[in-house]
């Protein structure tokens, strides 16, 4: 998707929300956009209440965070004008125009994908979450930057990679479970960063590829051994738009919404 079918940018100038002469100001192409926007946001919402109750929890304890990789800040500006307060990129070359384009929209940004330490300053620039911590070289250059800014303390969640547990996955991004513990710790123990708790994405090989049930009960397992020593750190990041359900059943409190919110990508995105 390119921004070709957009006017003005709906995101400024000027306050974003200034009552019904927002949506009046909106082009066609925008205003099909919002609508079909918002009637994706429905179904997800009534997935999340549903899988809610089903799980005897309150539909509080769980996060919408809208994925808008790929897509461009137009989109992520009308979210916001939907209510949708928590958003998240993958890669910082896409996310940071885009956070400063929207930088006037009350916006928390989240950064989960793989992140490499020269990327570390950009990302501290915007994001206020960075969900996929998982080497102690880089809860450093998280540190240096930060405190460099002199922003506020940075959420951190550590990225388990599940897989890893049964010896597969050795290239991909995130820590064994066995080695989450020296990591939590040592992002507690570093200035300017802040447990938050732990992150997984349902994994692609080993014993619970295909079975998201189990994979999210084993990182609900190992969120409850980070809280026993840590208690601040109540995150559990997982759940995307095929297994939110089965993520929340598991105790996820903030879910990562894409595809079934923006759409389905381009095989390049």
């Amino acid at each position: 998707m390119t921004n070709d079918i957009y006017g003005p940018f709906p995101g400024g100038p000027g306050p974003f929300f200034p009552g019904s002469s927002w949506l009046e100001a909106l082009t066609d192409g925008q205003r099909a956009r919002f609508e079909e926007l918002g009637t994706n946001l429905d179904v997800v919402e009534r997935r999340i209440v549903d899988a809610c109750a089903a799980a005897g929890r309150p539909r509080e304890d769980v996060t919408l965070i809208v994925v808008t990789k790929t897509y461009p800040a137009e989109d992520t500006a009308l979210l916001a004008g939907l209510g949708v307060t928590d958003v998240a990129e993958n890669r910082d070359q896409d996310a940071a125009p885009k956070a400063e384009q929207c930088r006037n929209l009350p916006l928390d940004w989240h950064f989960v994908g793989q992140l490499q330490t020269n990327k570390v300053r950009s990302v501290v620039g915007y994001a206020n979450h960075v969900h996929s911590v998982d080497r102690l070289r880089l809860v450093g250059s998280l540190s240096a930057a930060v405190l460099k800014s002199e922003r506020p303390e940075l959420g951190c969640l550590v990225q388990v990679a599940l897989d890893k547990e049964h010896g597969e996955g050795a290239h991909r991004a995130g820590v064994a479970p066995e080695d989450v513990a020296e990591l939590t710790d040592a992002i507690a123990d570093t200035p300017g960063l802040r447990l938050d708790g732990v992150m997984t994405v349902a994994p692609l090989a080993g014993p619970l590829a295909g079975d998201p049930v189990r994979a999210f009960d084993r990182l609900a397992e190992i969120a409850t051994a980070v809280r026993a020593a840590h208690p601040a750190a109540t995150m559990v990041s997982a759940g995307m738009s095929g297994d939110l359900e089965q993520a929340i059943a598991a105790g996820a409190t903030h879910v990562r919404v894409g595809t079934a919110v923006l759409g389905v990508r381009s095989p390049l995105g």
